[in-house]
């Protein structure tokens, strides 16, 4: 079988692939931004550095695609080679048997007119984070989603949400499931990182201010707690500036990490050593940070954007869920209500140790990967 996978070098892509490892699929991976290569398998064979000028650049095409993008993009062609002309090149060298695009707005809607090129290529199409719930509400996006969808042949999304909105949106072909973004975790690997609960004294914070993410909002909350929270230690990870200069202009004493600062693996361990997770957030799938909270025995605050994030927090027994995330009275209120029930907190780690165990442990979701595939050329 062979798998082309569409994506933008990404740490997510990069453990899906790793499923596959002791599999004879022939792997390939178009990087569909060109930003470089993956630190992946050596048996994936990766097409980058595609993008080649074919005339010489004109004074005004910045501006043009500022100004005028459709019409820029329709004489892109003409000036530069295309994800259209890479893939199609591709296509039909390799003559994959099934293509896999990561992500909607980046990685399958440049895809889409040679897709169509190529209408009996089977399509398999997962859904992460904000691809429709978010961008479904404007307009042009809505179009285009619905153009991609009606072309799509298979769907894998990282929670039940989203096939709902996908249905919604002229997906009538084939679903194949559920799995975390991030696939699995390899849990009794992770074990030895894990501290008892009496043992963990830090709060950590997702500190994400963008768009999407109002990790600002839970910095607030907890500068307003300043008293009650002198038994821990804050940490903030991913933090945006706004967040980082808020707690400098408040000399406030927490950790604060920015976007690349801590590493993936240095993550998840403190995680092991974190009471409380508090994850934020408008508009998401289901956050692998909330997943990965609930594998370490982080209780986790979180977001609910969409009903997401109940499909696997409970309120009030395995977790916390922030209804509206621009309310800094209710992160407050869940921040103190953690702290002040450490039964709750307890009970709410064996119950999460069991979720784990039966829905993200590495193993089980290997197979549903290998499967899906499987299942698309029966």
């Amino acid at each position: 079988m062979k798998i082309l996978l569409v994506s933008m070098p990404s740490i997510h892509v990069i453990r899906w692939i790793e499923n596959l490892k002791d599999t004879n699929f022939d792997l390939y991976w178009f990087d569909v931004l060109d930003r470089g290569k993956l630190k992946t398998l050596d048996s994936v064979t990766q097409f980058t550095g595609w993008k080649k000028r074919k005339k010489a650049y004109i004074k005004g095409e910045y501006f043009l695609s500022k100004k005028l993008p459709n019409l820029h993009e329709k004489i892109l062609p003409l000036l530069e080679v295309t994800t259209n002309d890479a893939l199609k090149k591709i296509i039909e060298d390799i003559q994959p048997d099934i293509v896999h695009s990561f992500e909607m707005q980046s990685c399958s809607y440049p895809i889409l007119k040679i897709m169509r090129k190529f209408p009996k290529l089977k399509w398999l199409y997962s859904c992460w984070g904000n691809d429709l719930f978010y961008y479904m509400n404007f307009n042009d996006h809505n179009s285009k989603i619905k153009n991609v969808l009606k072309r799509v042949d298979y769907l894998h999304t990282d929670c039940k949400r989203d096939f709902n909105l996908a249905s919604k949106l002229n997906f009538s072909g084939k679903y194949l499931g559920v799995i975390p973004g991030g696939t699995g975790y390899k849990i009794k690997e992770l074990e030895p990182f894990r501290l008892p609960i009496q043992a963990r004294k830090i709060i950590l914070v997702k500190g994400y201010e963008h768009i999407f993410g109002r990790g600002i909002n839970i910095v607030k909350a907890l500068h307003s707690l300043i008293s009650e929270i002198n038994d821990y230690e804050v940490v903030i990870f991913g933090a945006h500036h706004s967040v980082i200069d808020y707690i400098k202009t408040y000399q406030l004493g927490f950790r604060a990490y920015d976007r690349h600062e801590l590493p993936h693996d240095e993550l998840i361990k403190l995680m092991g050593k974190s009471l409380i997770y508090i994850g934020n957030n408008i508009s998401d799938g289901m956050p692998n940070t909330l997943l990965e909270a609930i594998v370490m025995g982080a209780f986790p605050i979180q977001s609910n954007p969409g009903g997401v994030t109940e499909e696997i927090i409970c309120n009030n027994e395995n977790g916390l869920l922030i209804q509206s995330p621009e309310s800094i009275e209710e992160i407050k209120e869940n921040i103190l209500k953690a702290i002040s029930d450490i039964n709750l907190l307890e009970e709410a780690s064996l119950k999460n140790q069991k979720i784990a165990s039966e829905r993200l442990e590495y193993s089980n979701n290997k197979q549903k990967v290998i499967e899906m595939y499987k299942t698309i050329m029966k």
